[in-house]
C-alpha cells in the first residue's frame, strides 16, 4: 500500500473531535464562498491546514504534495485529494477580525469545557514577546528593546491552557489592550463559574495603576512585577545592608523576604509590594512585586510568581515547534490567522499531552517531542471502499504509548 510518515495525524483527529475545536470554529465562520462551487468545505480545510502545523507543515506550499497523504486525508475526514495550495493559501487571505474572535471564542469555550466540575481558582498568565519580520508586512515596525522589525503579539495561558494569542504592531505600550482582554476574560468566565478566584499573574511590563485599580473594584487577584528604582531600592535599603553584611560573613548568597507599602507618583494609592532580597558574588540583586494578594511573601514570590516562567516555555512551544512566528503575509490579518493556526495546533496537541499522555514518562513532553515520537512515525496505509487500514512497525519504540493514547482519546 501507501507509505506516510504522518501516521499518528489520526491522534490529532481524535483529540480535536474530543475538543469539539474545528468544529465549533468552523461553525462560528461566516464562509463567503458560492456554495455550488466549493469543493472543499470549511471545516476540512481549517482541520488541513491546522493538522498540517502540527504535524510540521509551516508552509502553504507543502500542501502540494501533502494533500495527496492518505493519512492526513483520513485525518481531516476526506476519502480524496484534499485542498491546494491556492485554496489553502485563499483560506489565509479571507481571515478578518470577526476570523480572529471566532478562534478566540472557541478557545476559551473549549477551555471551559475542559473543566468537568467548577475550579476554585484561575490564574491568567499574561505576556508579550516579539514576532521578528524580515520584510515589510502591515504594521511591522522597529523595536528598540528585542533590537529589529517585529509584531508584538500578546498571550494570555491559565496553566498549559492557551487562551489568547493576539497579535499587535509592536511600537505600543507591551501592555496595550491587556486590560480590555482581562475584562473580557473575566466576564466569560465569571458567567460561567460566578464563585471562581481570578489571579492575574504578570511581568513589570503590565504594571499598570488602571489595571490594577480595575482588579482591586472587580475582586481579581494580583501578582505583577514591578521595575526597580531608586525609591524601592531606598525603601528596602535597611534590608539590602544587612543582607550584604550577611554575605560578606559567611560567603554564601543571602536571600531575604521583606514586604513595603510603596505608592508610585501616578497611583492614587500605596499597595503592598514583596521584596525578594539578594546579594552573591555579583552583588546586590534585588526584585520586586505588587500584589493583593494574602500570604506571606516568599510563598507568593517563590510559589505563584515565580511559576509564570512556565509560559515561557509555552510560548517557546509556539514559536520553535508550531510556527507562530511564520507571519510572513503582506496584509495584517492573514499575519493574525496564521498565529491563531499555531495556537489551534498547540490546544491540539496539549490535549493529546493532557488527556493521552497523562501517567506517562511524556506527560510533560514538549510540543516537538511529541510531534517527533507519536505523530511523525512511519505506516503503511491500505485504503478500499469500507475501511481504512494503518500498519505501523512493529519495531516502532514507542508503540505501546501510541496504543494507550488512541485508546484514551477514542470516543465514548
Amino acid at each position: 500500500g501507501d507509505i506516510s510518515s504522518n501516521g499518528g495525524a489520526p491522534l490529532l483527529a481524535l483529540a480535536d473531535r474530543r475538543l469539539g475545536l474545528l468544529s465549533g470554529l468552523a461553525r462560528r465562520l461566516d464562509d463567503e464562498r458560492q456554495a455550488g462551487k466549493v469543493a472543499h468545505q470549511l471545516l476540512a480545510l481549517l482541520r488541513q491546514r491546522v493538522y498540517a502545523v502540527a504535524l510540521g507543515y509551516e508552509d502553504v506550499n507543502d500542501h502540494q504534495g501533502l494533500r495527496h497523504d492518505l493519512v492526513l486525508q483520513t485525518a481531516v475526514g476526506r476519502d480524496q485529494r484534499l485542498a491546494s495550495p491556492s485554496t489553502v493559501g485563499r483560506l489565509d487571505r479571507a481571515a478578518d477580525r470577526a476570523w480572529a474572535w471566532a478562534a478566540h471564542v472557541s478557545m476559551v469555550e473549549t477551555f471551559i469545557a475542559s473543566f468537568e466540575e467548577a475550579p476554585d481558582e484561575l490564574v491568567l498568565d499574561f505576556d508579550a514577546t516579539d514576532d521578528a519580520v524580515h520584510g515589510r508586512q502591515v504594521g511591522r515596525f522597529f523595536h528598540g528593546y528585542y533590537d529589529g522589525y517585529c509584531f508584538l503579539p500578546l498571550y494570555v495561558f491559565c496553566g498549559d491552557h492557551l487562551l489568547v494569542s493576539y497579535l499587535r504592531p509592536s511600537n505600543i505600550d507591551g501592555a496595550k489592550h491587556a486590560w480590555a482582554v482581562l475584562a473580557l476574560l473575566v466576564k466569560r468566565l465569571r458567567q460561567q463559574w460566578p464563585h471562581v478566584r481570578i489571579v492575574l499573574r504578570a511581568d513589570s511590563g503590565f504594571c499598570r495603576h488602571r489595571m490594577l485599580s480595575w482588579c482591586e473594584r472587580q475582586g481579581v487577584g494580583y501578582i505583577v512585577g514591578l521595575a526597580k528604582n531608586a525609591r524601592l531600592n531606598d525603601l528596602a535599603g535597611p534590608w539590602m545592608d544587612a543582607v550584604a553584611r550577611d554575605f560578606m560573613a559567611s560567603g554564601e548568597k543571602q536571600r531575604l523576604f521583606v514586604e513595603l507599602r510603596y505608592g508610585a507618583r501616578t497611583w492614587t494609592t500605596r499597595r503592598r509590594v514583596i521584596a525578594r532580597l539578594e546579594h552573591g558574588p555579583k552583588g546586590a540583586n534585588p526584585r520586586y512585586v505588587v500584589t493583593n494578594l494574602h500570604g506571606g511573601g516568599r510563598h507568593l514570590y517563590d510559589k505563584l510568581y515565580c511559576q509564570r516562567g512556565e509560559m515561557e516555555n509555552r510560548i517557546k512551544e509556539q514559536q520553535l515547534d508550531l510556527f507562530a512566528d511564520r507571519t510572513s503575509c503582506h496584509h495584517w490579518w492573514p499575519n493574525q490567522f496564521r498565529l491563531i493556526l499555531a495556537s489551534l495546533a498547540y490546544s491540539l496537541i496539549e490535549a493529546i499531552r493532557r488527556l493521552a499522555l497523562k501517567g506517562t514518562d511524556m506527560a510533560r513532553a514538549q510540543a516537538g517531542t511529541i510531534r517527533l515520537k507519536l505523530l511523525k512515525i512511519g505506516a503503511v496505509v491500505i485504503r478500499n471502499t469500507r475501511r481504512v487500514s494503518l500498519h505501523l512497525s512493529t519495531a516502532c519504540p514507542h508503540k505501546a504509548l501510541f496504543h494507550l493514547a488512541a485508546a484514551r482519546l477514542k470516543p465514548g
